[in-house]
């Protein structure tokens, strides 16, 4: 179980945060109650470290990787390319397989994406059985994933 007690992830002393980083949102419009919340918490990190932020909303999970392989080709050809990206959604298990097949789409459209692109894509999908493990992620026992996301962000830029 992840939890806030095994990770050192928040400790955000643990480098310079790069200042006015270009950093792009992708957010989806499915659980919007829950992704929005996880989108306040983002960009209350990267407020404070005067991020540029640009949020793009596509209908559900599956197609947040296609909005971001677009995304990076046209940013590439205006020289105005992000220093990273961050995926934001919920998939909450249901009474069917569907659950799996989303989740399994997204998780390997993203590591394709952090494969191929020259800037990471950070993983802010929350993948849960019930919205009440939702809830526990958005500031409860578990913390609060978007702020986390956004942090994880600023660590992947420094990446060299």
């Amino acid at each position: 179980m992840a939890s806030l007690g095994n990770s050192n992830l928040v400790n955000i002393n643990t480098g310079i945060f790069k200042q006015d980083a270009f950093i792009v949102l992708v957010k989806t419009e499915w659980n919007a109650d829950i992704v929005d919340e996880l989108e306040r918490g983002c960009l209350k990190i990267l407020q404070q470290n005067n991020a540029r932020v640009e949020t793009i909303v596509v209908p559900g999970s599956v197609e947040i990787p296609f909005a971001i392989n677009k995304h990076w080709a046209k940013a590439k050809k205006k020289m105005d390319e992000p220093h990273a990206y961050i995926a934001l959604g919920c998939v909450i298990r249901g009474e069917t397989p569907h659950f799996d097949y989303v989740c399994r789409m997204v998780a390997d459209g993203i590591l394709h994406l952090n494969l191929h692109l020259p800037v990471p894509t950070i993983f802010g999908v929350l993948t849960v059985n019930t919205v009440e493990q939702a809830l526990d992620r958005l500031g409860g026992k578990h913390g609060h994933k978007g702020e986390e996301a956004a942090i994880t962000a600023y660590k992947m830029i420094e990446v060299e």
